[in-house]
């Protein structure tokens, strides 16, 4: 298998021959950390090891199904090319992926079925157990509310016969109250934990690579905050959306979040009160800041509902944090100041900010 871990063992698989060197392999896995393509250089840290049969395959193939935006519903993929990784596939040799649509309406058809089948490479008993595997996990695919079903490989056996030999599932967050049984089977340990702490809270959190820790409400003005922020030559280090409705508790532990990451080195907050009023916001971020302290600059932009109230709560707050009216003015002190930090920081020198930029 492709990975390495951080303790140096190469490989997250490997065939054992019997039950002491399963046990020494297991050993070299459990409780260290996994590098691969997919966890990025931080990696995963293993906390389970899965033994399986070995089987001794023919042929290995490649099917998923997902959720496609483009037309609005599900799309069967399928390569005769499997084990490896996809992205690869489609890189180096595109006319072996094919696709077929399907409209949610209608279901899945047997044309196309037979037709995915085929392009995949299965014939005769082979292709008769494919073609009743894909009906089979497209039931899967809706009765889950899932988002993904991926095979890799959808394995062929000398015999004719075929097998699921790996499988990785999405499900709709959305449906959970739905699909309480396959939710309670979430490993949080796997997930990044400032998400699920912000899960917690109703927040919509992604952690980023970047050293501007980023407080929006609502995804369209958080993707462009991120836009402007990278525009100005810094770059963002969180996807962080309160949403319309957020309280001043959420909005304190949103902060709370941010300034507890590390990798940020300034903080940007940049609310436009519609639904969600900027004195809210303001007595949030207030409230965190004589909770935890102020370790990091903050520089906010406040736009719409209250936000006169906003400017008062945060003028008799104490804390010192930098205002904009202007998000271009805003994202460009945030990453001026960013960058600052981080230059202090490498030379051992504390940097404190007594006057406007």
């Amino acid at each position: 298998g492709r990975g390495h871990f951080k303790n140096g063992f190469q490989g997250g698989v490997h065939i054992v021959r019997h039950a002491d060197e399963a046990k020494d392999i297991a050993s070299k896995m459990l409780g260290q950390t996994l590098v691969t393509k997919q966890t990025g250089e931080e990696g995963k840290r293993v906390d389970k090891v899965f033994l399986m049969e070995r089987l001794y395959l023919r042929r290995e193939a490649y099917f998923s199904i997902l959720m496609d935006r483009a037309h609005a519903g599900p799309i069967l993929v399928g390569s005769p090319s499997g084990g490896m990784a996809i992205e690869d596939v489609a890189e180096a040799t595109p006319e072996l992926i094919f696709t077929e649509r399907i409209d949610i309406m209608e279901g899945l058809k047997d044309e196309a079925v037979e037709r995915l089948t085929k392009n995949m490479g299965f014939e005769g008993q082979a292709a008769r157990e494919c073609e009743d595997t894909i009906k089979k996990l497209y039931d899967l695919f809706l009765k889950s509310d899932a988002t993904l079903v991926e095979i890799n490989p959808l394995s062929e056996t000398p015999e004719g016969h075929v097998f699921v030999c790996d499988c990785k599932l999405n499900f709709d967050d959305n449906s959970e109250f739905r699909q309480k049984e396959i939710f309670t089977k979430r490993d949080r340990a796997q997930e990044d934990p400032r998400e699920v702490e912000a899960a917690q809270y109703q927040l919509n959190y992604i952690g980023l690579d970047g050293s501007i820790g980023c407080l929006v409400n609502g995804a369209g003005l958080a993707m462009a905050t991120m836009d402007i922020i990278k525009l100005n030559g810094g770059s963002p280090a969180n996807f962080l959306d309160v949403g319309g409705g957020a309280t001043k508790e959420q909005v304190q532990k949103a902060f709370e979040i941010l300034n507890g990451d590390e990798k940020v080195k300034a903080i940007l907050v940049n609310i436009f009160g519609g639904i969600m009023r900027c004195d809210v916001i303001a007595s949030g971020v207030v409230a965190a800041a004589a909770k935890i302290g102020l370790a990091k600059p903050v520089i906010i932009r406040l736009q719409g509902t209250n936000v006169e109230a906003a400017k008062k709560v945060i003028e008799g707050s104490g804390y010192r944090m930098i205002m904009s009216d202007d998000l271009d003015d805003a994202a460009s002190k945030a990453v001026r100041i960013a960058e600052i930090v981080k230059s202090a920081e490498d030379i051992q020198v504390g940097v404190s900010f007594e006057i406007p930029l």
